[in-house]
């Protein structure tokens, strides 16, 4: 991660990236899941491992990040 850079691609892995778009687009772990080919456990991992990376605590928080940074309209 590099210093002073709150972009997305500074600070998380393309996959969760991708998580996060779909998460903000208010898709379900299970729909997640079955659309990546990963667990909803799995996604379960990677949004908390997301959340702990930008220091929120919530999925609207989650969604307000997303929308800041133009990964969803």
């Amino acid at each position: 991660m590099r210093r002073g850079d709150d972009s997305p691609e500074a600070q998380l892995t393309q996959r969760q990236i991708e998580i996060l778009t779909l998460v903000a687009q208010g898709r379900t772990a299970r729909d997640i899941g079955e659309r990546l080919g990963l667990s909803p456990n799995t996604v379960d991992v990677h949004r908390a491992r997301i959340m702990e990376r930008l220091g929120l605590h919530d999925i609207p928080a989650l969604t307000r990040y997303a929308m800041k940074h133009r990964l969803v309209h």
